[in-house]
């Protein structure tokens, strides 16, 4: 009789634990289901940036739209409006950064860097568990709460010696139920990070173009800084 209550006991106790045992491959598992469905997305975010030399937190928010423009290829805007007004598009090869303060808007050729938008930034969102698994050494972390909503954390190391250049490791937190980061953290070879977390975040089949475009006022400057 007391080895029924206590196993009871203990299911009850698991049951109210979703992510308990879930492992890497219950997280991955999720990853593809939405991946399959993915189309675009819109959400508020806050990014945190560490500069490790100076030893310096800057904090900005905003929100963020991605929209997949065909097979391979996403478009992007992210619109900071704190501290500082700003936006940046990114469309295949090309970004651009709006500045409203000076009304400019200046354009970049990310050139053979063009692919890092996809490998970095976006990681996790529009990812099978076979493209990541082809490019990095993943593991599983643990259960954490972010932004009131508890998450499996899992963890990425770039397989490539040309790409730990750039990124050193990278934390993804998957909310519960859902195949798409909560959070994003990277990690630089030079010390610092940078620490993304998404809140209100919509999933949107049909997201319009313009919604991933710039919006330029009348008489706005166009300069080019690699030139």
């Amino acid at each position: 009789m007391k080895q029924t209550i206590r196993t009871a006991w203990l299911c009850a106790w698991m049951a109210a634990l979703p992510l308990c045992g879930e492992g890497l491959p219950g997280v991955l598992e999720r990853m593809d289901a939405s991946a399959t469905e993915f189309r675009g997305m819109t959400s508020q975010l806050k990014r945190i940036t560490y500069t490790a030399v100076i030893k310096d937190t800057a904090e900005e928010s905003g929100s963020i739209a991605i929209k997949v423009a065909k097979p391979g290829q996403m478009q992007v805007l992210v619109a900071f409006t704190a501290p500082d007004e700003k936006t940046w598009a990114f469309r295949g090869r090309k970004a651009e950064l709006f500045i409203p303060k000076i009304n400019t808007v200046q354009e970049y050729d990310l050139g053979k860097h063009g692919r890092l938008l996809d490998q970095f930034l976006l990681l996790g969102f529009w990812s099978t568990s076979k493209q990541l698994s082809k490019n990095y050494t993943l593991s599983y972390g643990a259960e954490e709460t972010v932004a009131g909503r508890k998450a499996s954390r899992i963890e990425l190391v770039p397989k490539s010696e040309q790409a730990r250049e750039h990124l050193k490791r990278v934390e993804i937190w998957f909310p519960a139920n859902s195949g798409n980061p909560i959070q994003q953290k990277f990690y630089l070879p030079s010390g610092d990070y940078v620490l993304v977390t998404y809140t209100g975040m919509k999933i949107e089949p049909n997201i319009p173009e313009s919604a991933v475009r710039l919006n330029l006022p009348p008489g706005v400057k166009r300069e080019f800084p690699q030139k």
